[in-house]
């Protein structure tokens, strides 16, 4: 006699398995997992504003705002992003050390190589992210969604035209010492601005310029160390950079002056 396998119920007037039946028999035939089992949450309309999340840009965090909340510079850009920093090379290099760390590659155009030999040597010999150059010697960077760059142009008070220039995942920061005869020129192509302490007259000019706010400008000569006004055309944040350890025993304390 044929012995057939026995067939599952096709009948309709067979009784059907429940959904947690089936799942528990999916789970013994290796097909499936059986999920949490908690009651649906739900939110009445008129309290969905109420509903929010801590999102803000990504980049490179540059210190803390005037509430304590940290400041974040978003420099890996698909477009060109030129920014110049009227200050002192502690914190431009604290940028460029923090820029390194988010996985871009930094590229530094300088005349005094000696002054970043310290950051090439720490990060393992320029084989880690960092590189420097001599002034008009930046050779192209190869940048990309996956290697972004970041020039940092530290080519004093008259800085060249770099032969290198902010572009798709390339982004450009020229650090001036002082207020000097090419920042205006700097300005109008940058689209954020750091300014740390300069002096009465520097800051009366740059007031000027920038249509900064009356108490804006007064405050500029008396910033502390590690204080930045970072502005763009519409918003203007006072940020505090402070160091890690480690920046410390690499870099030393916030200084304005070099």
């Amino acid at each position: 006699m044929t012995t057939r396998a026995a067939q599952p119920p096709t009948g309709r007037g067979e009784p059907q398995p429940s959904a947690p039946q089936r799942a528990r028999d999916l789970l013994r035939s290796g097909f499936g997992l059986i999920g949490p089992r908690h009651a649906r949450h739900s939110l009445p309309v008129d309290q969905l504003d109420a509903l929010t999340l801590p999102i803000g840009d990504d980049g490179v965090v540059i210190g803390v705002d005037a509430d304590g909340r940290p400041a974040v510079l978003g420099l890996n850009r698909p477009t060109a992003y030129d920014v110049v920093l009227i200050g002192g090379l502690w914190t431009a290099q604290v940028i460029a050390l923090r820029a390194a760390a988010t996985g871009a590659r930094v590229a530094v155009e300088t005349g005094r190589p000696q002054a970043w030999m310290q950051m090439v040597h720490a990060m393992g010999g320029g084989q880690n992210g960092l590189a420097v150059y001599e002034v008009g010697r930046v050779p192209p960077q190869g940048t990309s969604a996956g290697t972004p760059v970041l020039v940092v142009r530290d080519c004093g008070m008259r800085p060249p035209r770099g032969r290198v220039v902010s572009g798709p995942w390339q982004a450009v920061l020229t650090l001036l010492p002082y207020l000097s005869p090419v920042a205006p020129r700097l300005l109008r192509q940058a689209r954020l601005v750091g300014v740390q302490r300069i002096s009465p007259d520097e800051a009366a000019e740059l007031g000027r310029a920038m249509a900064l706010p009356r108490a804006e400008t007064d405050s500029l000569p008396g910033l502390a160390d590690g204080l930045t006004l970072w502005c763009t055309d519409r918003d203007r944040q006072y940020v505090l950079t402070q160091p890690t350890d480690a920046e410390i025993g690499l870099l030393g304390m916030p200084r304005r002056m070099d």
